[in-house]
């Protein structure tokens, strides 16, 4: 972008320096009949979602569109009608016309064109921070290879109008919601096969949210059905795409980098209110674990479905669509925005475990672990696990949770049909917890440029056999890490809120005085043996492999291991 593009935007109130790629929203499966989705101009990307209880900015979440046309920190415009959709290709547009730049076969000739008039109004300013909706279900025939064709072909009319305006192109990011994921991993397919690498040059980064990459669990209507149904016939493609027996998620790494998608997965099937895809996704919990308690999914695609072997994955604790779901509640959004933008990596490890309680001498005794991880300031998680969620690593049966498989990407490369899933194992070697991205410049007040956030742990046991407590708490407490980004960088642990107060007690400095004070002993003065419960406020132990730090308390003692990498 050129400098004065850059000094627009700022004057404008985005923050200089910071210059989003376009961004493209994929909706998700529309159902039999599409004519309302037609109709709607932002596919669902402009519903949010209120919070009555909450105040400011957590009082109402506007809509992905919306909010990202708001922002003072990633300024987006829209662009949607810049290109259009239709049924059938156009007519060839007249080859001896002049079309600002554009030649004849970006307006005529296909389905989806540019509008030559309409791209020099919007482009103007540049072609950064321009949000594309991909309207797929205009086109014809209702197929994958369509809209995969569709969306490579929209990717390329971009990058041409980078080249007509004059403006830099560094590729687009992705949002796909649903079934909008499959789309976009065709696309992907067909840029590559138009010219090899072509996806990993023009596409940056994906996000999919609640995808069924997988397929889903319970989706399982025969072929000689759906070629007779009526309204069932047209969508006969889409609904084979949902198969449970497909393995279509383990060839995307043929064309694309899974580290460059993050697919966010929903956990709250509580709130999709529907009744029968909760029940038919209990049903299939049965043949995998041999009981049907748990659910574990968003109401309609199951956990281990909606993640892809090698890519980075997050849980988010809403369910699959409507209000307050994966595609219209904040976290969607500030999720994708710290993949895109953001200017860290975290990597979140359990390097030491120890369980001193609970094993009850008659039953079976199985311990689960979770985490939550939550910014400072804001309303919303950047991951989430729990009970209620059912997406806790285990079962582990060792007091150390040695015991569990560290290969989930093995493990996702199966059908979902085969029975056995082990996608509750580790997110990845060395233990890894959690995979995620933060962004050093948006912090809630400029003069404390120190990264926080807090560390929800979990330890539960669960006995299977029903003879003593089936829920018990083992471990449950909250820690607040604090980064600061200066050189040498430091990280302190708190177990208290209150370390975390004005700027003018939470310096570096200060920080440093008070772990060299608390770490080793107590108030009394007292050294702290192994068991007891973690300093008030501790530094963390740099190493070449990350920063370390303890969790201790009645019941359970650990050691983390965080990662931080600059993007």
């Amino acid at each position: 972008m050129s400098e004065t593009t850059a000094a627009r935007r700022a004057d404008d109130g985005a923050v200089p320096g910071v210059h989003p790629r376009p961004l493209l929203l994929v909706r998700g499966f529309g159902g039999l009949d599409v004519e309302a989705e037609q109709r709607n101009a932002y596919q669902g990307f402009n519903d949010g979602t209120v919070y009555p209880e909450r105040r400011g900015q957590n009082f109402i979440y506007e809509g992905f569109v919306l909010r990202a046309l708001k922002s003072a920190r990633y300024r987006y415009t829209d662009a949607t009608n810049v290109v259009g959709y239709y049924p059938e290709a156009l007519e060839p547009a007249d080859s001896s016309r002049y079309f600002g730049g554009f030649a004849p076969d970006d307006i005529g000739g296909n389905s989806v064109v540019i509008d030559p008039a309409t791209a020099e109004l919007v482009l103007a300013s540049g072609l950064a921070g321009t949000i594309w909706v991909y309207r797929y279900y205009d086109l014809r025939p209702r197929a994958l290879a369509t809209y995969g064709a569709g969306l490579a072909r929209l990717v390329r009319l971009i990058e041409k109008a980078a080249a007509v305006h004059g403006h830099d192109f560094e590729g687009v990011d992705i949002v796909a919601h649903s079934m909008g994921g499959l789309v976009v991993r065709e696309g992907l397919k067909v840029l590559h096969g138009e010219k090899k690498d072509s996806a990993r040059r023009l596409v940056h980064k994906v996000v999919t949210l609640g995808t069924p990459h997988r397929g889903i669990a319970f989706q399982g209507l025969p072929r000689w059905l759906t070629a007779v149904l009526p309204g069932v016939r047209d969508t006969s493609d889409e609904l084979a795409a949902f198969s449970p027996h497909r393995k279509d998620a383990a060839r995307v790494k043929q064309w694309f980098e899974p580290e460059n998608i993050l697919t966010v997965v929903g956990t709250d099937f509580r709130t999709y209110h529907n009744a029968a895809a909760s029940l038919a996704n209990r049903l299939t919990s049965l043949p995998d674990e041999g009981t049907l308690a748990t659910n574990r999914s968003d109401g309609l695609v199951k956990q281990a479905a909606a993640q892809l072997p090698g890519a980075p994955r997050t849980f988010v604790h809403k369910c699959h669509g409507g209000p307050d779901s994966l595609v219209t509640s904040r976290e969607a959004y500030e999720i994708a925005m710290r993949f895109f933008h953001g200017t860290h990596r975290v990597r979140l490890h359990l390097d030491e475990a120890r369980i001193s309680r609970g094993r009850d001498f008659f039953g079976k005794s199985e311990f689960y672990f979770g985490v939550t991880i939550k910014p400072r300031g804001v309303d919303f998680e950047l991951f989430h696990q729990s009970r209620a969620a059912q997406n806790c690593y285990g079962p582990f049966r060792e007091a150390d949770l040695s015991d569990g498989r560290e290969d989930l990407a093995e493990e996702l490369a199966r059908p979902l049909a085969k029975t056995g899933d082990e996608t509750t194992c580790w997110a990845g070697p060395d233990r890894l917890i959690w995979d995620g991205w933060i962004d050093a410049n948006a912090v809630p007040d400029p003069d404390s440029p120190e990264m926080v956030f807090r560390l929800d742990v979990y330890v539960g046991e669960r006995d299977s056999y029903g003879v003593g407590f089936s829920d018990n708490v083992i471990f449950r407490k909250q820690y607040y890490v604090q980064v600061f980004p200066g050189s040498p960088m430091q990280m302190f642990v708190h177990t208290d809120e209150r370390w975390l107060g004005p700027a003018a007690t939470r310096t570096e400095q200060a920080m440093g005085q008070e772990a060299a004070d608390l770490s080793s002993t107590d108030d009394r003065g007292v050294v702290r043996d192994a068991e007891a419960p973690s300093p008030q406020v501790q530094r963390a132990e740099h190493a070449d492999d990350g920063w370390r730090f303890d969790v201790a308390g009645t019941g359970f003692a650990a050691t983390f291991r965080v990662e931080i990498d600059g993007v």
